[in-house]
């Protein structure tokens, strides 16, 4: 069955994308109306995320979220077929020369970024480092070992690595000790899990756990830490903004990093709501500050 989707995914994603946008507008009121895929959800966390909005605002921001979700739906799966001279017009990157700063003092960084824009064309970035120094992509392993693999293939294609969650530390020490570097991109902004709960914050109006492994890993090795901001200037078109977090993890206070992370987030989302993956039950465990 997964062969018969896969090839069905690779003939739709031959048309172009201004194509498949079509395909987009057709699946949004499907999605919304009628499977209403995580709508309470989504409205819980809209309502208390902005808590001065009337019920219509949080509507409007609902219908231009679940409408944006389709794009990246289609998005990620035009990949299969997107050359890299296409991903490279169509998401563009700014100050990459702060990577090219780091590797110069013989480093490797930590790059924090989130489920916001399209997360997943973020690997065209490696088309801007060095083949022996690429971004490497930090991701969970998928229950379903086919749907993992394509997303995986998928993943190392414009010259990125990937590197499973467990497997992070033993590979930065390997990479470390043997002189390599790399970029190690963190999507941070996930729930952590409840027995490893170490830092919590106000986020988004909400007492929300946050998840510390990018900085603790960051200490640990004293590499830099960089945060990446999309913006989506038109329909199937992104600009990242590489930005310094912290230059020396080391010399900063605990936790310090991870909150300036989620300050930047909020302040991303506050702008541009419709961006983020309003899906995830962020705030299923409950904290006090």
């Amino acid at each position: 069955m997964f062969k018969f989707y896969y090839a069905l995914l690779y003939l739709v994603t031959l048309l172009p994308l201004r194509v498949l946008y079509v395909l987009s507008d057709v699946l949004f009121p499907l999605v919304y109306h009628v499977v209403r895929y995580r709508r309470k959800v989504v409205r819980q966390n809209l309502t208390l995320s902005f808590p001065e909005k009337s019920k219509l605002e949080i509507i409007k921001i609902e219908r231009k979220f679940y409408h944006y979700f389709c794009d990246v739906f289609i998005e990620a799966m035009y990949r299969i077929n997107m050359s890299a001279e296409e991903v490279s017009k169509r998401i563009t990157f700014e100050n990459v020369e702060l990577i090219e700063k780091i590797y110069a003092e013989n480093k490797s960084a930590m790059l924090m970024m989130a489920h916001y824009g399209n997360w997943e064309w973020v690997s065209a970035m490696s088309l801007h480092l060095p083949k022996e120094s690429p971004l490497y992509g930090v991701y969970k392993r998928l229950k379903n070992a086919e749907f993992d693999d394509l997303t995986y293939r998928l993943r190392l294609k414009y010259n990125m690595g990937n590197i499973e969650m467990r497997d992070l530390y033993k590979s930065m020490l390997r990479m470390s000790k043997a002189g390599e570097r790399g970029v190690f991109a963190m999507v941070s902004d996930q729930r952590p899990p409840r027995d490893s709960i170490r830092f919590s914050m106000l986020f988004m109006n909400q007492a929300t756990p946050v998840i510390v492994g990018t900085e603790v890993l960051a200490r640990k090795f004293n590499y830099p830490v960089l945060i990446l901001s999309i913006t989506r200037p038109k329909r199937g078109y992104y600009h990242c903004k590489v930005e310094m977090l912290s230059e020396n993890p080391q010399t900063e206070t605990e936790f310090a990093i991870s909150e300036k992370y989620m300050q930047k987030l909020e302040a991303d989302i506050t702008q541009h709501p419709e961006l983020w993956l309003w899906t995830h039950k962020r705030w299923k465990f409950k904290v006090i500050l």
